[in-house]
């Protein structure tokens, strides 16, 4: 897995709001369930490990969270990445860990829900151009 670092074409290109397209985000209540699962997706290669990002609590407050500060101003958004932020930044808060996944089409997206399935886990979106999709 690989470490995250907020990218620029990661963020919105209106209002600059967290939004990797092309990427789904899963929470977990765990930290255990959610290393288990990227380094699972990656066994069976899912992914590689190029494609999938262990978020941390404190990487989600300290990466993703500051790109909603201003993303509303001066109007605000016509999507929902803001709100989105907002729950994952609540998740984190509580100390749910994410799993930043490379979801090149649907296919691949319901193999990796597949694994993410079993276990609990808080909130899954999927990042596709101009949608954000619930899993």
């Amino acid at each position: 897995m690989k470490h995250f670092t907020l990218e620029p074409n990661m963020r919105s290109s209106i209002g600059g709001a967290f939004y990797p397209s092309g990427h789904a985000l899963v929470m977990f209540p765990s930290a255990e369930d959610a290393n288990r699962i990227g380094h699972g997706l990656i066994d069976k290669g899912i992914v590689s490990g190029d494609e999938v990002y262990l978020l941390p609590a404190e990487t989600i407050l300290k990466e993703i969270t500051p790109t909603v500060a201003d993303s509303d101003n001066p109007l605000p958004s016509a999507g929902t990445d803001g709100a989105t932020v907002r729950a994952y930044t609540k998740l984190a808060r509580d100390g749910h860990t994410g799993l930043l996944i490379r979801t090149k089409d649907g296919a691949i997206t319901e193999r990796v829900m597949e694994m993410v399935r079993t276990v609990p886990y808080s909130m899954a979106q999927r990042y596709r151009t101009l949608v954000i999709e619930d899993l």
